[in-house]
């Protein structure tokens, strides 16, 4: 009797290894099937021929691990933190946004460091490192550093010696029945006057609201002396505020000799100067009875990865195959942006390249933008009134006043 319960009982034991074995061969052919794996990514309009290239040759670089369904979307850049931070959990798994919005998406939890930061952090510049870092922690995968802006000039009329300072610029200008375009509707613009003179702007710990003292009225310079340098210009017979849109139109139908703006003009320009066409860092302005280096605005575009995603060891890997050496090269030959990559960045076709050659001499007098919301409304109102004369005939410091309250605002 006892043998046959130990025959039973090794039979079940047989037949319960049976099952394991079975159980574990079809768990091991289970695992030698590629993962399906759907990622969506977002981007702007222009990028959607070149994006599509890029994810297909990361399909076929990864083709044998994964099954991979990546979709290509059109989403704005300069709107997608407030479309991602909507609806996280919906949002995009990777996706392309500006760098004033870092911040707001690593604090709504949008974004996780990215892990092999050490590596990301030596290929690319140190600026786009800093643009795409909070607290000295990389956020997001540096993409390019062409968002700025600097000085075009027909050198069929404008000297590179009278490019160095605005007072030459005006005076070629307006010697030749020529305009120098700049756009005073966009504070985004008009940080240039105030960037060097020691006056002071910028975001708050909070993360959220300004700080401005354009209005002081101590030290070397002070905010009316910007405001006076400002009329000056205005009052020039070569000089006229121009949106971005308008200086192309009159760099095309000839009225514009000279102007600012970036590198997304660079083609256009171009075609309409021909050899003619110079591009430099922005010039040097009268201010107080002092020559001030203009200062401009920088910033990056950059990559991030969906913290949300629901394969995020693939969408890291895909952002940084976009960013990798090989596609920010692909993206300059195919749409002229400037590289965050180092070797990219100091390579012969990029230095061939007057728009980011002036860029890169600009970048030495550029500041992040990192700024609040509340910034660009006051500074447009104050700009547009210099831009017409100061018509009211308010006194400029109230407007300094008032432009800085609003800036601070919270």
């Amino acid at each position: 009797m006892k043998k046959k319960i130990c025959r039973l009982f090794l039979g079940i034991l047989f037949i319960i290894s049976l099952a394991g074995c079975r159980t574990d061969k079809k768990t091991a052919s289970a695992d030698t099937e590629p993962q399906k794996v759907e990622l969506v990514v977002w981007g702007a309009e222009e990028d959607t021929e070149l994006m599509n290239q890029i994810i297909q040759k990361f399909k076929v670089k990864y083709g044998n691990q994964a099954d991979f369904q990546i979709t290509f979307e059109v989403q704005g850049e300069s709107n997608c933190k407030d479309v991602l931070i909507g609806g996280l959990e919906e949002g995009a798994d990777v996706f392309t946004f500006a760098d004033d919005q870092l911040h707001a998406l690593a604090a709504a939890g949008a974004l996780d460091p990215i892990e092999n930061e050490d590596k990301i952090k030596a290929d690319n510049l140190p600026s786009a490192v800093e643009a795409a870092s909070v607290n000295g922690s990389l956020y997001a995968y540096p993409l390019t550093a062409d968002n700025g802006y600097f000085l075009y000039y027909n050198k069929q009329y404008i000297s590179d010696e009278q490019a160095k300072t605005m007072d030459g610029i005006l005076q070629a200008a307006a010697a030749n029945g020529k305009l120098f375009s700049m756009d005073w509707s966009s504070a985004w613009y008009v940080y240039s006057f105030f960037g060097n003179t020691g006056l002071k702007v910028g975001l708050n710990d909070d993360g959220i609201t300004n700080y401005c003292t354009w209005n002081q009225t101590d030290g070397s310079v002070g905010g009316i002396d910007v405001a006076q340098a400002m009329l000056r210009i205005a009052g020039s017979s070569g000089f006229t505020n121009r949106t971005d849109e308008g200086f192309l139109d009159g760099v095309k139908n000839g009225s514009v000799a000279a102007g600012v703006s970036g590198v997304w003009n660079a083609v256009e320009i171009t075609k309409a100067w021909g050899e003619n066409v110079g591009a430099s860092k922005l010039p040097t302005y009268t201010c107080n009875g002092s020559q001030i280096q203009m200062a401009s605005f920088s910033g990056c575009k950059l990559i991030g990865v969906n913290a949300y995603s629901a394969h995020p060891q693939w969408a890291d890997l895909l952002a940084e195959w976009i960013t990798n050496e090989e596609n920010q090269r692909l993206r300059f030959e195919m749409r002229g942006q400037g590289p965050s990559n180092i070797k990219v960045a100091a390579s012969q076709e990029i230095q061939q390249s007057p728009a980011i050659a002036a860029l890169l001499e600009q970048s030495e007098f550029s500041q992040l933008q990192w700024i609040g919301g509340k910034f660009w409304d006051p500074v447009s109102k104050f700009a547009g009134n210099m831009a017409l004369g100061n018509p009211s005939g308010q006194d400029l410091q109230e407007q300094l006043d008032e432009m800085a309250e609003g800036v601070s605002a919270r």
